[in-house]
């Protein structure tokens, strides 16, 4: 099982090899991210067709006898001011990504990192204050790249607090954490609890209780 070492620290947190030693499918999550991009467009784009312009009520002038041709409103798309014709509406971009396929996408882009040594540790109990000072100095060796901070819980708040302000740092919530997320980092820092709810997420399998009876173990 593989190892990621704790910043400042020379103990190591525990990688589950289910999670973090699957192969590298890029088809799949290349599908994966572009469907999280595309959920994170909100769609209100929107543009005004000839019904919903103002004005032009009335004929720009009468049918015979001018030498122009007829002309029926000024807003019509031809004129300026006019609507706009199969201009967007809003609309979603949501595109359905099967489960399986999210949770091997997500072992993937894990692996990957953990391939390259680019996860780590941290002690997110060690703030017991907001300190940026001291997050900068935790990550003051990987700035070379984006930084990506996954904490978990209210118990870390002050860590949450500390990073949030350092450029080239993005920290984010085990939950909203997505494939998108991870595959655009470069070093990926995990809390203890971060990790383990990431992990849960990227399992083949989860546990559920059904009704009447024990928990079981069903295929993701």
């Amino acid at each position: 099982m593989a190892d990621a070492p704790i910043l400042s620290s020379s103990e190591k947190l525990a990688l589950d090899a289910d999670v973090f030693g699957a192969p590298f499918n890029g088809p799949l999550v290349h599908e994966v991210v572009l469907a999280e991009l595309a959920a994170r467009r909100r769609g209100t784009h929107a543009t005004r067709n000839r019904a919903l312009v103002s004005g032009g009520t009335s004929k720009p002038w009468r049918q015979k006898g001018t030498g122009r041709a007829r002309q029926g409103t000024i807003r019509a798309p031809h004129f300026a001011g006019g609507g706009v014709v199969f201009g967007p509406h809003p609309r979603h971009y949501t595109v359905k990504v099967n489960r399986k396929a999210r949770r091997a996408a997500l072992r993937s882009a894990l692996s990957i990192h953990a391939e390259r040594g680019s996860v780590f540790g941290l002690d997110a109990g060690a703030f017991d204050a907001p300190s940026t000072k001291q997050a900068a100095d935790l990550v003051a060796d990987r700035r070379g790249g984006s930084v990506l901070v996954v904490l978990s819980g209210p118990d870390e708040a002050m860590a949450f607090k500390s990073f949030r302000n350092l450029a080239g740092v993005n920290v984010l919530a085990a939950e909203d954490c997505g494939v998108a997320d991870i595959v655009g980092a470069a070093t990926i820092v995990f809390s203890s609890d971060a990790l383990d709810a990431v992990c849960a997420r990227a399992r083949k399998t989860e546990t559920r209780a059904t009704a009447g009876a024990d928990a079981e173990e069903v295929e993701a």
